[in-house]
C-alpha cells in the first residue's frame, strides 16, 4: 500500500494541472492530474501536501484544504491511499520547469476535456461542491473505471 498526497491548486477559476509527461514508468503517465507524491517517513498528509507542492511547482501553500481519502485499487498497481487537498491561496512563484512534467493553469470548466482517470472527475465534483471530508475508493481494470463507492454507497 501507498500513501500519497495530491492537491488541486487553484487561481482565477482555473486548476493548476500537470500533464505526467516526463517519467517513463509513471501509472499516470500521459494523464492530468494536480500536484502531489508520496509521504516520507513521520510525515503527516499536510506535511507531505505542502512539500510536494513547493518540490513540484515552487509555490507554498496556505492552509490548503483537506477534503478527504481516495482508495485507488487497480489491477496493474498497488492500492494506494490517496490524501486530497485543495488550495486557493500560496505564495512564490511557479517554477519554470517540473520534473514531474508539463505544469499549466487550465480553467476549472475545461478539465473534462483533459486526458484524465474516469474516477478524478468523481472528486473534483466533490471538492468543487465543497462536500465535506468524504472517503472515496476507485476501482480500476487497466485505466477503466469498474467502480466508485463513496462513504460506503456504491456509485457505479
Amino acid at each position: 500500500m501507498v500513501n500519497t498526497t495530491l492537491c488541486y491548486i487553484e487561481k482565477d477559476g482555473c486548476y493548476l494541472m500537470l500533464h505526467r509527461v516526463k517519467k517513463e514508468h509513471d501509472e499516470n503517465r500521459d494523464k492530468w492530474i494536480g500536484v502531489g507524491g508520496k509521504f516520507e517517513d513521520r510525515e503527516s498528509p499536510e506535511e507531505c501536501c505542502l512539500r510536494e507542492a513547493f518540490e513540484e511547482t515552487g509555490l507554498r501553500l496556505v492552509r490548503p484544504r483537506y477534503c478527504g481519502i481516495v482508495t485507488f485499487v487497480s489491477d496493474r498497481w498497488p492500492t494506494e491511499y490517496m490524501h486530497l487537498f485543495h488550495a486557493g491561496q500560496f505564495t512564490g512563484e511557479l517554477l519554470p520547469d517540473c520534473r514531474e512534467g508539463t505544469l499549466e493553469w487550465v480553467p476549472v470548466a475545461r478539465l473534462g476535456e483533459l486526458n484524465a482517470w474516469e474516477g478524478d472527475r468523481i472528486f473534483l465534483e466533490l471538492m468543487r461542491r465543497r462536500v465535506p471530508f468524504f472517503s472515496l475508493k476507485l476501482v480500476y481494470e487497466g485505466d477503466r473505471l469498474e467502480s466508485a463507492v463513496l462513504d460506503g454507497e456504491r456509485l457505479r
